[in-house]
């Protein structure tokens, strides 16, 4: 019987099937996507279904998704785990910069405690390991960010095994974000380092950025669910009917037979 929940660093429960907010943004995770209540009528049901783990980044919109998370939950019910990222800056849809420095991080840490309308960030995710900034220094600065009260548990955003032996050996990390999902299978060796040391994994592009979803979406989040349990997808979407369709694949249950086969 595969577990619904994980407790994310802890102390941090969670339905394992949560909500992701990239495509409430434009094409490109750039400006708007459609009507503004319309996301915040998405990110409204995703909650009234029971998902406690919301993630986001501040660099979608950029700043918008964040700023939609806090419109449409706060004051954030009890339970809810809201996760954002930090580390990329936008300077237009196709344009994205890795800013690794303690500086910017603790800059960007403070604009999504803002957007968010909180004093702590529960899941802080550093979106990309910049190669010009040693790595002691950005999780130095984010370690400096959890003694601050800032934030209260660190992730890792695509990164090795090596990558992330390295970052334990510095600190605990709570969460790993790779791309993983029935067709793409290339970090099966960082899902088992995680399994080792009880790290959440959350799988980007669980449907594979929307190939998956074309009749096999409901059956690739259930092989997610059934593959680990660390595993705790968060496809997005910003359509209602959409979104009760990915979060209905949490009845789903897949048999020893149909998992080989898959």
């Amino acid at each position: 019987m595969i577990s619904d929940t994980f407790t994310i660093g802890g102390d941090l429960p969670v339905r394992r099937l949560g909500f992701g907010t990239a495509q409430l943004t434009g094409p490109g995770y750039w400006g708007p996507r459609g009507a503004r209540a319309d996301a915040v009528a998405v990110l409204r049901r995703a909650v009234e279904r029971g998902v406690t783990l919301i993630d986001t980044a501040d660099n979608y919109g950029p700043g918008l998704a964040e700023e939609l998370v806090a419109e449409a939950l706060h004051p954030y019910p009890a339970g809810l785990v809201v996760a954002t990222k930090g580390g990329v800056v936008r300077t237009g849809a196709d344009a994205w910069h890795i800013a690794g420095r303690p500086e910017d991080l603790r800059a960007m840490c403070d604009a999504s405690l803002r957007r968010l309308r909180v004093e702590t960030i529960d899941l802080y995710q550093l979106h990309r390991l910049d190669p010009d900034v040693p790595m002691a220094e950005q999780l130095g600065a984010l370690d400096e960010l959890r003694a601050a009260g800032k934030i209260r548990h660190i992730g890792l955003d695509c990164v090795s095994v090596g990558q992330l032996e390295e970052a334990l050996a510095l600190t605990e990390i709570a969460s790993v974000q790779n791309r993983f999902n029935l067709v793409d299978r290339s970090s099966e060796d960082v899902l088992e380092l995680c399994e080792t040391r009880g790290i959440a994994f959350l799988p980007w592009f669980p449907l594979a950025n929307g190939e998956l979803g074309k009749g096999r979406g409901q059956l690739a989040l259930a092989w997610l669910l059934h593959r680990s349990p660390v595993l705790c997808p968060t496809p997005g979407t910003g359509s209602l009917v959409h979104l009760e369709e990915n979060l209905d694949a949490a009845e789903l249950r897949l048999s020893a037979e149909e998992m080989a086969e898959l």
